[in-house]
C-alpha cells in the first residue's frame, strides 16, 4: 500500500459544496492512501472510531480513515488505473486511489463521515452514495444537487450515517463512460451494536462488465447490452480470490451489481439465507432460504451460511457469464466434420485447431494462441483437469484446520476417501424403451435442415 501524504495539499484550495459542512473541519486534507495491487488485502482492523467487524473485499481492500473532532475522514482521489482482469490481461480503467473498484469504506451507525473527493480524471465528475440516507446537497447527482468537480478539484461530503447495511458508492456524472470505465465502489455501514448481524466473516464484491476487444486495452463504453467480459471486483476467473472460511463459520456475503443486466448469483453446497437488500437487514422472520439469489441491476444483497467443509462453486447462473471473451456470431459446428476444412487451414494457419464439432468443452484445454491482452473464453486447471470456466466464477474454500484471521486460498479440498463421484466398472446394458422408441431421433428432411432466422438480443 504506498502513501501518498501531503501529495495533494498543493492541489489548491479546497471546493465545499452547498451544504452546511464547516469549512473549518474540513481545512485540511487526510491521506490519500492508494492500492495497485489486485492481492486481497487483510480486513482492516478499527484502531480508532467505534468497533467494528471488519469485511474483506475480494481482489481489494479497505480505505483507512482519519478522526477529526470526532468526524470520520476519508479521501478518494478520482484517477485513471490500470487493473489486471487475470494473469494475461490488463485493462486501462478509471477508479479510485489506484484501483478498480475502489476501495470498500466502512464505517459505523452513528458515525460523522467527511469523504474528500479529488478528481483526477480528464472530465468533471461526482460521486453519489447509492442506499444511504443523507441531505439532498450530499447524494452525488451532477447538476441537479450540487455542481459537478471539475479536474483537479476536490469537493467534500459530510454526512451522519443512519442505518447499518450494504450500499455502494459511483458517479453521478457521465455516468454512461465513467461507470463503463470501472468508477464503482461498496460502502459498508455497520451496526452500532457488534453483536448485531454479527458473523465470522464477511465477504464483499461489486458485479461489473466490459467490452474490451481483445489485442486493446480501453473498455467500449457506449455498449448496451454485448459485453464480452463479467467480473466479481474487476476481475475474471481464475484471477478472482476464493471465498475462504473455516468449517462452522458463519459467512456473509455481500453483492452489488453495477451492470446493465441481472445477475442470478448460485452457490453449491450448504444452503443460504438471504439477510440483506437495499432497504437494510431483513427481519429474522421474513428471510428467505435460497441456493440462488437473484441480484437485480443497482441492487444490494447480503446472504447468510453455515460453512462446511469443501470446494464449492459460487457463479453467476447465466452461463455465458461465466465464460471469458467470446464472439457471439461463433457458428454452432456440433455435428459438422470440417476435418478436411482445417486440413487446408493449417497449411496457411499452422496454430489453427479445429473445434467444435462435438461441443465447446475443448476449449478448456486449447493450447492454440490467443491475441495479446485478452484471455481464453475457458481457462482453469482444478485437481481432477480442465474447469472450462472464466467471468464471474469461483469457489468458497471451507476448511476444518484454518486459523483465525486468515483468508489465504488454502488450495483444492482433500476429499474424504469414498466421496468423490467414481466411474461405474460393471456391465453395461441398453436401457428398456417403449416399442418404436431410439437413443437418437430419425433425421426429418423436411424440418431438420432449415436454418431459420436468428438474432442476438443481448443477455
Amino acid at each position: 500500500m504506498s502513501n501518498r501524504r501531503n501529495f495533494f495539499k498543493t492541489a489548491g484550495a479546497v471546493a465545499l459544496g452547498a451544504t452546511a459542512v464547516s469549512r473549518v473541519g474540513a481545512a485540511s486534507l487526510p491521506e490519500a492512501v492508494i492500492q495497485t495491487s489486485p492481492t486481497m488485502q487483510p480486513p482492516l482492523i478499527p484502531n480508532t472510531g467505534r468497533p467494528y467487524n471488519p469485511v474483506a473485499t475480494l481482489n481489494g481492500w479497505s480505505l483507512p480513515w482519519r478522526m477529526n473532532n470526532g468526524v470520520k475522514e476519508f479521501h478518494l482521489v478520482a484517477e485513471p488505473v490500470v487493473r489486471e482482469f487475470a494473469p494475461g490481461m490488463k485493462a486501462n480503467l478509471w477508479g479510485y486511489n489506484g484501483s478498480s473498484p475502489g476501495p470498500t469504506i466502512e464505517a459505523v451507525e452513528g458515525d460523522r463521515v467527511r469523504i474528500f473527493l479529488t478528481n483526477k480524471l480528464p472530465e468533471h465528475t461526482t460521486v453519489h452514495w447509492h442506499g444511504i440516507q443523507l441531505p439532498s446537497g450530499m447524494d452525488g447527482v451532477g447538476g441537479m444537487t450540487q455542481p459537478h468537480i471539475p479536474p483537479g478539484k476536490t469537493f467534500v461530503y459530510e454526512y451522519t450515517l443512519l442505518r447499518s447495511g450494504t450500499h455502494m458508492y459511483h458517479p453521478h456524472a457521465d455516468e454512461m463512460v465513467q461507470m463503463a470505465m470501472g468508477m464503482m465502489g461498496m460502502f459498508i455501514i455497520h451496526p452500532k451494536d457488534q453483536r448485531q448481524m454479527r458473523v465470522d466473516r464477511d465477504f464483499v464484491f461489486l458485479l461489473a462488465a466490459y467490452d474490451i476487444e481483445p489485442g486493446s486495452a480501453t473498455p467500449r463504453t457506449a455498449e448496451m447490452t454485448d459485453f464480452n467480459l463479467w467480473t466479481f471486483n474487476s476481475r475474471t476467473f481464475p484471477g478472482i480470490d476464493p471465498i475462504v472460511a473455516r468449517a462452522g463459520d458463519r459467512v456473509r456475503v455481500r453483492v452489488g451489481n453495477l451492470t446493465m443486466t441481472n445477475h442470478p448469483i448460485h452457490m453449491h453446497g450448504p444452503h443460504f439465507t438471504v439477510t440483506g437488500t437495499d432497504g437494510g437487514w431483513i427481519p429474522p422472520a421474513a428471510r428467505w432460504p435460497e441456493v440462488t439469489t437473484d441480484v437485480a441491476v443497482g441492487q444490494m444483497r447480503a446472504f447468510e451460511f453455515d460453512a462446511v467443509a469443501g470446494d464449492w462453486a459460487i457463479h453467476c447462473h447465466k452461463s455465458h457469464h461465466t465464460m471469458g471473451p467470446m464472439g457471439h456470431a461463433v457458428e454452432n459446428m456440433i455435428g459438422v466434420d470440417h476435418r478436411g476444412v482445417a486440413e487446408r487451414i493449417t497449411k496457411l494457419v499452422p496454430d489453427y485447431m479445429a473445434m467444435g464439432d462435438k461441443g465447446m468443452a475443448d476449449m478448456g484445454a486449447m493450447e492454440m494462441p490467443i491475441p495479446d491482452n485478452t484471455l481464453p473464453m475457458m481457462t482453469g486447471q482444478g485437481p481432477f483437469g480442465p474447469m472450462e470456466m472464466g467471468g464471474m466464477f469461483t469457489a468458497v474454500k471451507v476448511r476444518d484446520d484454518l486459523k483465525r484471521g486468515d483468508y489465504k486460498d488454502p488450495g483444492w479440498y482433500k476429499h474424504p476417501q469414498g466421496t468423490v463421484a467414481y466411474e461405474y466398472a460393471g456391465e453395461l446394458t441398453q436401457p428398456s424403451r417403449a416399442p418404436g422408441a431410439t437413443a437418437t431421433p430419425s433425421r426429418d428432411t423436411m424440418t431438420m435442415n432449415v436454418r431459420k432466422p436468428t438474432a442476438h438480443t443481448g443477455h
